[in-house]
């Protein structure tokens, strides 16, 4: 089963400092009938202004994976990080039992898109911890980059060595999938997958039909499907696909 949830769909939330396209419940946003899929609780799209950001502030039990997509995002939190991240890069916070952080932009003059998801630890109190990794265009051009797992059994050595490593039995990809080109993922029957398009143009095909995905559109899929990828557009289709329980 899929469920394709568009851009247009997403709550939109600006506060001038920063634009956020939030596609489950969130902040000001309240829906009960959208407030997670599986153990995936946040999808937001953020847009921060220069000079501005989020004051520090805590968190606990949350594992928060962030994606630079273009501009420079400041890390700071109470474990003694201090990160610029740059266009291009993963991290991943494990808020375990508590920590403070901030997010800040400190360009004069460019804003900082960045994807932020948070996700529900596989357990409790665990000890907080961070981690980040600057992903190279090479790395996701017309492939499956993961590029954050926790994946329980997991037997490919290139999950486990070049991922970053989260506290859920999840993984997360990059890809960059040039025109005309096509990728599979074999969802299997116990799992769900969550796309979203940065940008560019998807077709997407399984066997309840295919599906057309433009920027900021997502699809929520439950139950085996062999997918099958295609990019459509002129410009190469950016996306992130999570695999999770």
């Amino acid at each position: 089963m899929i469920k394709v949830v568009t851009s247009e769909e997403r709550h939109t939330s600006d506060r001038g400092w920063i634009h956020s396209e939030f596609s489950f419940s969130f902040a000001d946003y309240e829906d009960p009938s959208n407030a997670h899929f599986g153990c995936l609780l946040a999808h937001n799209d953020n847009i921060l202004m220069p000079q501005e950001g989020f004051k520090k502030h805590p968190h606990h039990d949350l594992e928060i994976v962030s994606y630079v997509i273009s501009g420079t995002l400041k890390h700071t939190d109470s474990m003694g990080t201090e990160q610029l991240l740059e266009a291009g890069t993963v991290q991943v916070m494990s808020a375990g039992t508590g920590v403070e952080h901030s997010e800040t932009n400190p360009a004069t003059d460019e804003p900082v898109r960045f994807l932020q998801m948070w996700f529900l630890p596989s357990q409790r109190m665990l000890k907080p911890s961070y981690v980040y990794r600057k992903i190279e265009e090479s790395a996701q051009l017309n492939r499956l980059c993961p590029v954050v797992s926790g994946a329980s059994g997991q037997t490919d050595e290139s999950i486990e060595e070049n991922s970053l490593h989260i506290a859920q039995d999840v993984t997360c990809y990059l890809s960059k999938l040039e025109s005309g080109k096509k990728l599979m993922f074999p969802q299997h029957e116990e799992r769900r997958t969550h796309l979203f398009l940065i940008n560019g143009h998807l077709e997407m095909q399984c066997s309840d039909g295919n599906f057309n995905l433009k920027p900021g559109d997502a699809a929520r899929i439950r139950k085996s499907c062999d997918l099958q990828m295609t990019s459509t557009g002129s410009e190469p289709a950016e996306f992130v696909l999570v695999d999770l329980p």
